[in-house]
């Protein structure tokens, strides 16, 4: 199963205080069926935590996620920010969330190597 986050999120990431395999962890808590929120459309958010801070008052992840093929995450925001999505939000990513989780290996090997993916390490 692939393991990604858009270019985007990965900006979001980069200015946050995560841990090196918060990410890691959180795919696998929604792999196995510890998520928040589904949301329909293969949407699920997801609590990620904050070096420092416990989960509940850390960030929200939004995954688009089909099992045994891929999981990416498209879009993060911290508690202080915003309680939830919006109507127009939760709609938009889950077009969006069509169109990601219908891309094809080939496509996306494109897309990490163009930057606009990033895979998941551990």
């Amino acid at each position: 199963m692939r393991k990604l986050m858009t270019k985007q999120f990965s900006k979001w990431v980069s200015n946050q205080n995560i841990a090196s395999n918060g990410l890691f962890e959180a795919i696998e808590e929604v792999v196995s069926g510890d998520f928040d929120a589904n949301l329909g459309g293969h949407l699920y958010k997801k609590r990620i935590r904050f070096e420092g801070q416990g989960k509940s008052s850390s960030g929200r992840t939004i995954v688009c996620f089909k099992k045994g093929d891929k999981a990416i995450f498209i879009h993060g925001f911290s508690k202080n920010e915003k309680s939830s999505l919006s109507k127009k939000e939760l709609n938009a990513f889950k077009e969006l969330s069509k169109i990601l989780l219908g891309l094809s290996e080939k496509e996306i090997s494109i897309a990490i190597e163009s930057g606009s993916f990033i895979e998941v390490d551990v």
